[in-house]
């Protein structure tokens, strides 16, 4: 079988695929199925990892082109739409330079019983903090990254926030956080740096 076009029926197809993933990983936690069904289940699993494995690229996916020429980072931990341990977090950018996302976060990403793991709320505020800092065909990358943990974060509906508190030659200095219904949960300051270009 030929590789995929990259157009909006095979964007849509994967987005699906890895929908399903999600979901798959969702109910392997949470399933009280009987070892019979267990077993079962893995052998369907394992059917279907094989038959989409006959055909991949090697190493990982990195940043590949649509055909117009723009980045597609299907494979990222945050916002990948071929990744199934991607929340996945949509970024909206306001005329401000202000960056905003929200994301429901299920048992996939829990820490202590009921919260999200302190991890992923660090994996969350990186890349929305990291966002502020980020031109189009000029990526800036995490220097430091500092979190203040305010109080557990629930799962469920999650917001993350951020913007540039000042830029200083090659190094944005940006400020965010994320919030539930509860409130502020976890607070964060990011330096990320551009490359000096050659």
């Amino acid at each position: 079988m030929s590789a995929p076009h990259d157009d909006d029926a095979v964007q849509a197809l994967y987005a699906s695929l890895t929908n399903s993933v999600r979901r798959l990983v969702d109910v392997t936690i949470r399933s009280q199925a009987d070892l019979d069904g267990i077993a079962s289940a893995k052998a369907k699993i394992d059917a279907a990892a094989d038959e989409l494995g006959s055909s991949m690229i090697p190493g990982s996916f990195g940043v590949q082109l649509d055909p117009s020429g723009s980045p597609r980072a299907w494979g990222n931990a945050v916002i990948g739409l071929r990744n199934a341990l991607a929340p996945p977090l949509v970024v909206h950018r306001e005329s401000d330079g202000s960056v905003w996302a929200e994301v429901t976060l299920g048992a996939a990403y829990e820490g202590p019983p009921g919260h999200v793991h302190g991890g992923i709320c660090a994996l969350l505020l990186d890349h929305v903090l990291g966002a502020t800092a980020h031109k189009p065909g000029r990526p800036a990358f995490t220097g430091t990254l500092t979190l203040r943990y305010e109080s557990g974060t629930r799962l469920g509906p999650v917001r993350a926030e951020a913007h540039v508190d000042r830029i200083a030659g090659v190094k944005t200095f940006s400020v965010g956080h994320l919030s539930t219904s509860d409130g502020v949960t976890v607070r964060a300051e990011g330096v990320f740096i551009h490359p000096r270009t050659t």
